[in-house]
C-alpha cells in the first residue's frame, strides 16, 4: 500500500509517476488493424481499447475486476449555508449506500461493478476553511492514506465518488487556488442552491481564498486547507492507482477537483484517468478543459456518488468487447481493402 507519512511523500509520488506500458499498446493497435472493419470505424471504442491496453499491460485487456469506491466525509463550512440539505444529510446517504437504496448502487450493479463505501469520521467535520484549514496534516495525511488503501493491485478499473454536503463548495475553492480566476467561475448550484445561495458560496470561497493566500501551492497544502477527507481520500485513491498502473474513471466535478492541486503540481496525474461524463456543474467542463481530458458522456447530470462514471463504464466494457471479441481479416475470411 502507498504510504503518506508526511507532507513530502505527496509531493515524492507525484514526481515518480509510472507510464503506461508502450509494448501493449503497439501490440493493442496491431490487432485492431486485422479486425474485421474499416480502420478507426469504432471511433473512440477503439482508441478506450488500446488505452486500457497500455494502462493494464495486456494487448487484449479485460475489466473482469471493476471496482466503484465512494469516499464521504462532512464539512465544516456547511454553516455559511452553502448547501440546500443540512449536514446531517451525509451520514443519511451513506446509510442509504450501505442498505442499497440509492442510485449509485442500481449503477454500480448494472455497470459490473463491485461497490465500496469508505466514511471518514462523519461525526467530525473539517474546520471551517474560510478560518483555519479544513484539516491538520495528520488528518489529512490519513485521508490520503484511506483513499491509496482501497486499490488492490488486481483492479482492472477503478471508478471514484463522493458525498459530502458542503463538498461542491470545498471543490471551487481547490480549483481556484490551484488554477486561478474569479471564484464565479467554479461556483455552481451544487445540490440546488438559488440565486442568493450561489452569492453566500461565492463570498465563502473568496474568503478562503484571502485567509490562505499566503500559504505555500504545493498539491498537499492546497488540499489539507481548503478540501475534505472525501476530498483528499479520491486524491490518494487516483495517485496509487496510478502507481499500480490501475486505470481510473473518474465522476463530476467534486471528484474531479480532488485532483486539481494534483494537475496544478504534475499535470501529467490524469493520464491514466478516462472523464466518465462532463455533469451540469458549471466548473466541470472548465476544469476537464484544464486536465485535457474529453469526457465519454454528457448527460446533464449532477448527482456525485461516482453516478456518472459508472454509466461510462459500459462504453467501456462495449470497447473491450469489440477490441477482444472480433474476428480477424484472416479468422473470418474476409477480404481486406484493395
Amino acid at each position: 500500500m502507498m504510504r503518506f507519512d508526511t507532507a513530502e511523500s505527496l509531493s515524492a509520488a507525484l514526481r515518480d509517476l509510472p507510464p503506461p506500458d508502450p509494448a501493449a499498446i503497439e501490440a493493442a493497435a496491431a490487432r485492431q488493424a486485422e479486425l474485421t472493419k474499416p480502420a478507426g470505424s469504432l471511433g473512440r471504442l477503439e482508441t478506450i481499447a488500446l488505452f486500457l491496453a497500455g494502462w493494464q499491460g495486456n494487448p487484449r485487456p479485460a475489466l473482469d475486476k471493476g471496482r466503484a469506491v465512494i469516499f464521504a466525509g462532512n464539512h465544516g463550512v456547511t454553516q455559511h449555508g452553502v448547501s440546500a440539505f443540512p449536514a446531517d444529510v451525509t451520514a443519511q446517504m451513506v446509510a442509504n449506500f450501505e442498505n442499497g437504496g440509492a442510485a449509485i448502487n442500481q449503477l454500480a450493479r448494472h455497470a459490473g461493478l463491485e461497490l465500496r463505501i469508505v466514511a471518514l469520521d462523519l461525526d467530525r467535520p473539517t474546520a471551517d476553511f474560510t478560518r483555519a484549514s479544513a484539516m491538520t496534516e495528520a488528518e489529512c495525511l490519513d485521508a490520503l492514506a484511506q483513499g491509496a488503501a482501497v486499490v488492490d493491485p488486481g483492479l482492472d478499473l477503478l471508478v471514484v465518488g463522493e458525498m459530502g454536503i458542503g463538498n461542491s463548495t470545498s471543490a471551487a475553492a481547490l480549483c481556484a487556488r490551484s488554477f486561478g480566476g474569479d471564484p464565479r467561475d467554479w461556483v455552481g448550484p451544487g445540490t440546488g442552491l438559488d440565486a442568493d445561495g450561489q452569492a453566500r458560496k461565492i463570498a465563502v470561497v473568496e474568503r478562503a481564498l484571502v485567509t490562505h493566500a499566503g500559504a505555500p501551492h504545493d498539491a498537499f497544502e492546497t488540499l489539507r486547507r481548503l478540501g475534505g477527507r472525501e476530498i483528499a481520500a479520491i486524491a490518494g485513491a487516483v495517485l496509487a492507482a496510478r502507481h499500480r498502473r490501475v486505470p481510473v474513471m473518474l465522476d463530476g466535478f467534486i471528484a474531479c477537483a480532488a485532483l486539481a492541486p494534483l494537475v496544478a503540481q504534475a499535470p501529467g496525474i490524469v493520464d491514466h484517468c478516462l472523464a466518465g461524463h462532463c455533469s451540469a456543474e458549471p466548473g466541470h467542463a472548465r476544469l476537464l478543459e484544464r486536465f485535457g481530458l474529453d469526457p465519454l458522456l454528457r448527460l446533464d447530470m449532477r448527482l456525485g456518488e461516482g453516478s456518472g462514471a459508472a454509466v461510462a463504464v459500459s462504453i467501456v466494457r462495449a470497447a473491450l468487447a469489440a477490441h477482444s471479441g472480433m474476428a480477424t481479416f484472416a479468422e473470418a475470411q474476409v477480404a481486406r481493402r484493395l
